[in-house]
């Protein structure tokens, strides 16, 4: 940092649960009330970090001021950082605080630092800099007059972010694979090679690899795919079991193979995975591409609309921010890529969903940044690429609407295969709602009171077509006429006024009286959603249905025959349809299929409606709440066995499918996981593998079952996790079923464990986003983290920041009229034991993740039954307890810690408390 660089003239703030800390200009740091801090707030620029998370320690949510986060995303957009000071410091290479009081002189050497890199003539993110940070000083953002005087305007005028991005190039469609079989020798040998000749032989992943093999061996009957299920314990090494066999065919048939996860972490460990088989800095096209669904991609016509006028406020700083990022990104993804996550976090989440495509929107060839959409740019990317990394739902929404963007799907991997069922489940449902049917309004006719110049609305959208062709511009013009009888903004509060519009608000009125009607909760269930069977529904509400379907049917109709008319175009183009139209017209028939089939599935939803239950299918019906607000309403319906359409939209088109997850089989038994496969729809009989974890659990693990814990009782259940978490010196994963219980516990022991040097961050209470205090968690061995289940399934932390699970409970299913049928259907008691041994296992999954993990699982149940004890891998102790003698062990398992673990501060007496 230069000498000539003055310090920022600004006090600085930090706020944790052990206290306030304030830092003055002159140097001086000391302890303050929150009042104090409030108040100071008001009336001075303050440096802090994370300013929303500040606020909910304060107690103050309209603290402001200056957030070292937005600056480090506006100076170095796409750059990974942790939002902790830990992580700051790292992150500009800075020596980390030892003590929250430490915290704000950090604070104060981060911004002179910052302020150097932007002073910096190599500052690699210098471009279109100087442009972005005068519009930001036009929206009064705090940091545009302190970074002003540092970042030097260019001699040449800066390029508009539009005119930087690359376009994307067309590829050449894929020919068909070359039909190959790959011999055992040959994938043991890709094997090794991955492995690298450091890494020690492992017996149990060479053999799950040759395994692998037989999926891409070719098929000799049509829809009948060879299947395997492979289960593979944590430590075999999977990932480069199966890309073992998956790069060695790619490269022998010139075929891509699609692998699927249910997670976004696991999507970005594949990503790096991959590099050991598929070299990134190998010329040509990228031969491994993540997709994922178009709501996950920034849209640069909606930035644009952003950035020109269409945001006000702070989500117009956010929108400038973004575009920032946009310029640097690798591939534009907003949700779990290069993007930081704590960034939309600073903004409360405001306007996010309004630059990705959530809406379906998309104009296609019509947009003016189409050559240069993110979107467009990685699905051809993926129809060149050897491994496509997907997502389940978006594999399964491809193969429903008939379309793989990136090319067939013939071999297909699904990673974390256990969570198959559920995506398939949500996949292949269906929901006739307030909130789905404003949105087809919206694409329909346009968003109400939005940007005029936009190409919103189907007439928008196909304009050329309602002037030069008379039949299409028929169709539009009484597709968008019917579209008026759907729900428009404000409908809910009509509902809750008793004065709804049009036949499906008043279906949705009657949804919702039916609702409260048979709630038989008796209040036990405030503030949460309520759901009663569609059944036995009286003539009124029957006959408000049968108008409701007439209402849809009369859209459907002309939506349909449009979509015949543009058909017909694109086979023979008039004069007037050039190829920016035509593009144009293709992408407006594929958005009008899939809405048509939409269309369709609320349609049979409400024919069935008043008639005999159709055994296939489960209907309902909901009023969704949160916190006691209602925000949507109604009719549900979901397969009894979701695995059915899976079968017949992803399998039967399929050559080869894996299905692979350390916690595929229930215990010994293989037949949940068959059941779960869809194989047998197809009347297929999946190969069956299985690969033990090399752990010595009995050596690295104890399950505790706590037996004094009373259920139900909330300051006993704090202060049990107040302890534990004491015990171990933090590194806990906590994880609850219930939001409230979570939130009950988090208020009554963080401030307590923050005094003690051990940070507590929480789910559902903390305002940053699930991925971020992953990544916290991670980083920092002396905090601890509490969630709900996307932490039981979605967390990896090797290493001692994890040695604790705690469960507040045993994970019973939510009995929910879903749940009850499937139950009934699946052997009743049986059926719910299942489901609870498999979210036993994967939670005990995230204990031990490498062979020097140690740790203990806790469960704080005194009824905890032994039949489900068969979730925990075979050889782990497992002790029934007080909670003083699990206090005994979580404290030994500490103090006997590895020597190295203790000498790096990661586990081991704290001298003093940890920011």
């Amino acid at each position: 940092m230069p000498d000539a660089l003055p310090a920022l003239p600004y006090p600085a703030l930090h706020a944790s649960h052990g206290g306030v800390w304030l830092r003055g200009p002159d140097g001086a740091t000391r302890a303050i009330a929150k009042g104090e801090a409030i108040m100071l707030a008001a009336d001075t620029p303050l440096l802090m970090l994370n300013a929303p998370l500040v606020a909910s320690r304060l107690g103050y949510p309209e603290l402001s001021g200056l957030d070292l986060l937005e600056a480090f995303a506006f100076i170095h957009p796409a750059r990974f950082m942790v939002p902790t000071p830990k992580g700051l410091a790292d992150a500009l290479g800075l020596a980390p605080p030892e003590t929250d009081a430490d915290v704000p002189a950090l604070l104060h050497a981060a911004g002179s630092r910052l302020l150097s890199d932007c002073a910096d003539p190599d500052w690699a993110e210098r471009e279109g800099a100087w442009s972005v940070l005068q519009s930001l000083a036009r929206l009064r953002w705090p940091w545009a007059g302190v970074l002003a005087p540092h970042v030097a305007r260019p001699e040449r005028a800066e390029r508009w972010l539009f005119a930087r991005l690359p376009e994307w190039e067309e590829v050449a469609e894929r020919p068909q694979p070359a039909q190959v079989a790959l011999d055992g020798d040959e994938v043991s040998g890709r094997l090794a090679r991955l492995v690298g000749s450091e890494s020690e032989e492992r017996p149990g992943q060479r053999d799950y690899a040759r395994a692998a093999a037989g999926v891409f061996a070719p098929r000799q009957r049509e829809r009948e795919p060879h299947v395997l299920l492979a289960q593979a314990g944590t430590g075999i090494g999977k990932t480069l079991g199966y890309l073992a066999p998956a790069s060695l065919w790619a490269e022998k048939s010139g075929g891509a193979v699609w692998v699927s996860t249910f997670t976004k972490a696991l999507q970005r460990q594949l990503r790096r995975e991959s590099r050991r088989a598929w070299d990134p800095a190998e010329p040509g096209p990228a031969k491994v591409v993540v997709r994922k669904g178009r709501e996950n991609y920034l849209c640069l016509l909606n930035l644009e609309d952003a950035l020109q006028g269409g945001f006000a406020g702070r989500p117009a700083i956010m929108a400038q921010l973004v575009a920032r990022w946009a310029a640097y990104t690798q591939d534009g993804d907003m949700i779990g890529g290069d993007l930081p996550g704590w960034l939309p976090t600073l903004f409360r989440q405001r306007g996010v969903a309004a630059l990705t495509d959530r809406r379906g929107e998309c104009v296609y060839a019509g947009c003016p940044h189409y050559r240069k959409c993110f979107i467009e740019r990685s699905t051809r990317a993926a129809a060149a690429a050897e491994l496509v990394i997907a997502n389940h739902a978006l594999v399964m929404i491809n193969a429903a609407r008939g379309r793989e963007a990136g090319g067939a799907m013939t071999r297909i991997v699904f990673d974390e295969g256990h969570h198959l069922f559920e995506a398939a489940d949500s996949t292949f449902s269906a929901a006739l709602t307030g909130g789905e049917t404003i949105e087809l309004r919206r694409w329909v006719i346009g968003p109400e009171g939005r940007s005029k110049g936009r190409r919103r609305g189907l007439a928008a959208r196909l304009a050329d077509l309602a002037s030069y062709d008379e039949e299409g511009g028929r169709a539009i013009a009484q597709t968008i006429s019917a579209a008026e009888a759907l729900p428009g903004d404000g409908w809910l509060g009509r509902l809750n006024e008793g004065a709804p519009s049009g036949p499906l608000e008043e279906l949705l009125a009657a949804v919702r009286a039916l609702v409260y009607a048979r709630d038989e909760s008796g209040g036990q269930e405030a503030g949460y959603g309520l759901e009663t069977e569609a059944a036995q529904l009286d003539g009124a509400f029957v006959e408000l249905a049968g108008a409701a379907q007439a209402a849809l049917d009369a859209i459907r109709a002309p939506l349909m025959r449009l979509a015949v008319r543009l058909e017909a175009l694109i086979a023979e183009p008039p004069d007037w349809l050039d190829a920016s139209a035509r593009a144009r017209a293709e992408g407006a028939r594929h958005a009008i299929g899939w809405r048509a089939d939409l269309l369709a599935a609320w349609i049979a939803l409400l024919e069935r409606l008043g008639g005999p239950a159709d055994p296939e299918f489960v209907d309902w019906l909901a009023v969704e709440r949160s916190d006691a607000r209602e925000f949507d309403v109604g009719i549900h319906r979901r397969f009894l066995d979701p695995m059915k359409p899976f079968a017949q939209t992803v399998l039967a088109p399929a050559h080869g499918v894996m299905l692979t997850s350390a916690t595929l089989k229930d215990g010994l038994e293989w037949d949940s996981a068959i059941a779960r496969s869809g194989a047998a729809h197809l009347g297929v009989v999946p190969r069956l593998a299985s690969a033990e974890s090399p752990f010595d659990y009995a050596a690295q693990a104890e399950v505790l079952i706590v037996t004094d814990v009373p259920k139900g009782d909330i300051p006993q259940l704090a202060a049990a996790y107040a302890r534990l978490i004491e015990a171990s010196r933090g590194g806990a994963l906590g994880l609850f079923t219930a939001i409230r219980r979570l939130r009950a516990v988090h208020g009554r022991i963080a401030d307590r464990l923050a005094r003690a040097g051990l940070p507590l961050f929480a789910q559902h209470v903390d305002p940053i986003d699930t991925g971020t205090l992953v990544d916290i968690f991670r980083d920092d061995p002396h905090a601890s983290l509490l969630g709900t289940d996307a932490l039981r399934d979605g967390v990896d932390v090797p290493g001692h920041s994890l040695r604790m699970v705690v469960l507040e409970q045993v994970p019973w299913p939510k009995p929910s009229i879903l749940h009850r049928a499937r139950r009934l259907a699946g052997g009743g008691s049986a059926y719910d034991d299942r489901l609870i041994r498999a979210r036993l296992a994967q939670a005990f999954g995230r204990l031990i993740r490498s062979a020097d993990d140690k740790g203990h699982f806790v469960v704080l149940s005194a009824a905890f039954p032994s039949r489900l004890l068969s979730a925990f891998p075979p050889g782990t102790p497992i002790r029934r307890c007080t909670l003083d003698e699990a206090l005994q062990s979580v404290a030994a398992g500490v103090s006997g810690a590895p020597d190295a673990a203790r000498e790096s501060g990661l586990i081991g007496p704290m001298t003093s408390p940890h920011p």
